[in-house]
């Protein structure tokens, strides 16, 4: 099947200087605005270390919140984010880098949030498969806070950006972080 020229094959994220926690989402011919992880970009990502990681990440798939982004239209695989969704970011647990339910025995984050992160969360495919120990979980494409603000690794665009976005998204589509 051939992609329509109206969907993109490559997005292109690039700090707006070096330690930046802003950058820019490249889309085609759209340039969006995004946030970045607290310590920039960096090639050697590690848990916790509030990092984007440099390099050329597939998107999976998107989980929305049906509740506050019902109609949104979307090829690549989705789900709707449920109350007991959480993400595993303890590098000690079977599940580290996953989606779990919640209540969870180790450190995880939720996927219901009281703000809007994580109305729309496109997983990356970083230290997916295989995973690797403390090298990073729950790195993903999300809305941005208001004053964009740094985020905790991921990279993140404003809310009417992401429902932009979204249904322009094809097949094999991949986030180019530099």
């Amino acid at each position: 099947m051939r992609t329509s020229p109206l969907f993109l094959r490559r997005l292109v994220v690039s700090a707006c200087a070096r330690g930046a926690t802003t950058g820019v989402l490249i889309a085609g011919a759209t340039t969006i605005r995004c946030a970045l992880g607290r310590s920039g970009l960096r090639a050697l990502k590690r848990e916790g270390d509030g990092a984007t990681p440099i390099g050329l990440f597939r998107l999976l798939r998107v989980h929305i919140r049906a509740d506050r982004a019902p109609a949104l239209a979307c090829r690549l695989p989705r789900r709707a984010i449920r109350r007991d969704d959480g993400w595993c970011d303890d590098s000690r647990a079977p599940a580290y880098n996953r989606l779990v339910r919640l209540p969870f025995g180790f450190s995880h984050e939720k996927m219901w949030r009281a703000d809007a992160l994580y109305d729309v969360v496109i997983v990356l495919d970083y230290n997916i498969a295989p995973r690797r120990k403390n090298l990073g979980s729950a790195i993903f494409l999300h809305c941005a806070r208001p004053d964009y603000g740094p985020t905790e690794g991921c990279v993140a665009i404003a809310p009417a950006d992401m429902r932009r976005l979204l249904p322009r998204l094809g097949g094999r589509v991949t986030l180019d972080i530099r």
